[in-house]
């Protein structure tokens, strides 16, 4: 009989040890690297914030001022006047007209030269007649008592005001502010007026509502069609070499500089539609262009994503591969195509290339009535503000961008929203 040997256990001292020096030396130089990359993360992210942090202070500090401006203070004595008027008449849409007949930029003239001098009065802005007939329209009681008016003040005194002009201007100004004649107030108009050739008077609301005219267009066309085309790309379109150079083809378009879309939109939009240049129907067009491709391949990874049991098991339910598509990956793919939409429209909110070539670079004095009204948009206006010369306009500038910052927080705000309603976990 056979013995098997059991194998001898070695003595103590020649085993050897698990965490020797060496071992040690690498594990704390894992665990130090691990540290070291915890810390750049999170002064990469610091960073980060710091700079929006002093990018968003810098704009508010610049900006703050282009809410406000200069204002003369003129109190005009109506029933003295001879300008009268009832609730209907001063009311009614032709009501400064019906006011300017009746000569009420001469009574404001008068009164201002009575109040504060010929060289004060000189410097009130020529509108400022209109600013007293809205607030009649506003109170019609006031044709019969005194009250007093801020008026809008000249570009000029507005630049005395803050040092800056002729040192007359200053002087000027300088004495209507000791004589609480002349100061800085918030103007809510300029979130409703619109373009103007001076500082003083202009406004941002022509420009947001072509702003949200071109967007609505962007949207309407950009985000179905793209949707559509990711669905029949992943979903139905057989593999083949045409299938592989459309792809190709949509990967490039997403690459390609804005400016290829606005001479496109020259080329293709306008040509079709010679009448609508400047319009927010072709801005829209134009832009969805550059949009469509982005949303593309968004909604195609976000379709991959989609575990393939969920397909499977609506059709071992008897699910038709239309209702698969619609009923089961749509819904669950939804969240990650609204991803994709707030970064294209995110994109072509900024941008001010394609639409500098299909003829949005115009001065609106009034607010587009449509979608195929002449119209430009908060870039554009931003852009034109900025070359002015009037140091106004730089405020103005900075107040825009605001503005604009403020409607695409808005605007992702809501794409936001609707992507968390949709998102579903499996």
């Amino acid at each position: 009989m056979s013995s098997t040997a059991l194998p001898t256990q070695a003595p103590a001292d020649s085993v050897q040890p698990t965490r020797t020096p060496a071992f040690e030396k690498r594990l704390a130089k894992r665990y130090r690297d691990e540290r070291n990359f915890r810390l750049l993360g999170l002064a990469a992210v610091c960073f980060s914030v710091g700079v929006l942090v002093f990018l968003l202070g810098n704009m508010l500090y610049n900006g703050i001022g282009g809410f406000q401006r200069a204002e003369i203070a003129v109190t005009i004595d109506f029933p003295a006047s001879g300008v009268s008027g009832d609730r209907v008449s001063l009311t009614s849409r032709s009501a400064a007209q019906t006011l300017e007949m009746q000569g009420l930029p001469d009574v404001v003239a008068f009164y201002a030269e009575e109040q504060l001098g010929s060289a004060a009065a000189a410097q009130l802005s020529a509108d400022g007649w209109r600013d007293v007939a809205a607030a009649l329209a506003e109170d019609p009681t006031l044709i019969e008592r005194s009250a007093t008016f801020d008026l809008a003040a000249s570009s000029s005194l507005a630049a005395g005001m803050q040092g800056e002009g002729a040192p007359e201007m200053q002087a000027l100004a300088a004495q209507l502010v000791r004589d609480g004649k002349l100061a800085r107030n918030w103007d809510w108009g300029f979130l409703t007026r619109s373009d103007a050739t001076s500082p003083q008077a202009v406004g941002i609301w022509g420009a947001l509502k072509g702003t949200m005219l071109t967007m609505l267009v962007t949207l309407a066309l950009a985000f179905p069609i793209g949707i559509l085309s990711a669905l029949y790309l992943e979903e139905y379109a057989p593999r083949n070499r045409w299938t592989d150079l459309i792809e190709v083809s949509i990967s490039n378009l997403a690459a390609v500089p804005s400016i290829i879309f606005g001479l496109l939109g020259l080329s293709i939009f306008l040509a079709i539609f010679p009448n609508l240049r400047s319009a927010p129907l072709i801005g829209g067009m134009t832009l969805a262009l550059m949009t469509m491709p982005v949303i593309v391949i968004s909604g195609r990874n976000a379709i991959k994503a989609v575990p393939p049991s969920i397909r499977d098991g609506a059709l071992a339910i008897g699910a038709s591969p239309v209702q698969v598509v619609f009923h089961h990956v749509l819904p669950l793919a939804m969240p990650g195509m609204l991803t994709g939409t707030i970064i294209g429209m995110a994109r072509a909110l900024g941008e001010t290339a394609p639409l500098l070539l299909i003829g949005m670079r115009a001065f609106i004095a009034t607010p587009p009535d449509g979608f195929t009204a002449r119209a430009t948009v908060l870039p554009m206006q931003i852009f034109l503000w900025s070359d002015e010369i009037d140091r106004g306009f730089v405020e103005r500038t900075s107040a825009a961008i605001i503005v604009l910052l403020m409607f695409l927080l808005a605007m992702n705000g809501l794409a936001i929203y609707l992507r968390n309603k949709f998102e579903k976990r499996w």
